[in-house]
């Protein structure tokens, strides 16, 4: 599927994918959620791709929800919202599925499906002007387990509950002070701040931090479910590495590493 408000592109080892709807604050419609879900397998399947950034076009929001505007076409009955929850969810699946570290450039608006998606990447770094929220209460929305287990995580339940019984809208403090965003930075220096970011993280072992977020994600499991013989397969696997060969190497010829994810 084609679209103009999905974009995809790639600077060196890190891509971007931004949500090109600016004139409706970058609100989601659902052949936006299916091109999207297309990008990040497509960058998941690429080598040269080691880090993934999300971000939404212009300087107003990040993505602020499903496009009303297009909720009679796609949402006006059980059968067309089941079909947009799952494409939407299936995209986050993907996004939180990926073993490449992904970063949400937050501008402006984070909102609905805007946190549910800034929620699914590995770090959260915003503009000094964003704001953080969800209305489902004021829409009549049920969140479900998919929709709520993120921010519980992030945030604990008691705070996860303000979140949504309120449906207020939080700044970027109150964000970070809650640890929803990792880093807030003044609006004009966060595209530069971001690409330094990634691009410090694709210059390290692409196996270390593969197996960095996959032990943590079965950390966060219950510990019955968790897949113990998954994490120590990784470990063995970084171990045995040629870049464990190159790290150690460049650590004694004092040079920086060239890792190639092997």
């Amino acid at each position: 599927m084609t679209t103009d408000k999905i974009l995809a592109s790639r600077e060196g080892p890190v891509g971007f994918l931004v949500f090109n709807n600016p004139e409706r604050r970058n609100a989601v419609s659902l052949e936006m959620w299916q091109r999207a879900g297309e990008v990040i397998a497509g960058f998941a399947q690429d080598d040269d791709v080691r880090v993934i950034v999300l971000a939404g076009a212009g300087d107003k929001a990040f993505v602020s929800g499903a496009d009303i505007s297009k909720f009679e076409d796609e949402r006006a009955n059980a059968e067309a919202q089941e079909k947009y929850s799952k494409t939407s969810s299936g995209m986050r699946a993907l996004l939180r599925g990926t073993g490449k570290p992904t970063i949400a450039m937050i501008r402006g608006y984070c909102i609905g499906g805007g946190m549910s998606l800034a929620l699914s990447c590995d770090l959260r770094i915003c503009s000094d002007d964003a704001q953080f929220g969800i209305p489902a209460a004021r829409l009549g929305i049920g969140y479900g387990m998919e929709g709520l287990r993120r921010l519980v995580e992030l945030v604990g339940p008691s705070a996860a509950k303000e979140f949504i019984y309120t449906a207020r809208r939080y700044t970027a403090a109150e964000a970070l002070r809650m640890g929803i965003v990792n880093q807030v930075l003044p609006a004009q220096s966060l595209d530069a701040a971001v690409r330094e970011i990634a691009g410090n993280i694709a210059a390290n072992a692409p196996l270390s931090i593969l197996t960095a977020k996959r032990v943590i994600d079965e950390l966060m499991k219950d510990p019955a479910e968790r897949d113990l013989a998954l994490c120590d397969e990784l470990v063995k696997r970084c171990g045995a590495s040629e870049d464990f060969i190159e790290g150690r190497r460049a650590f004694m010829e004092k040079r920086k590493p060239v890792f190639r994810g092997r």
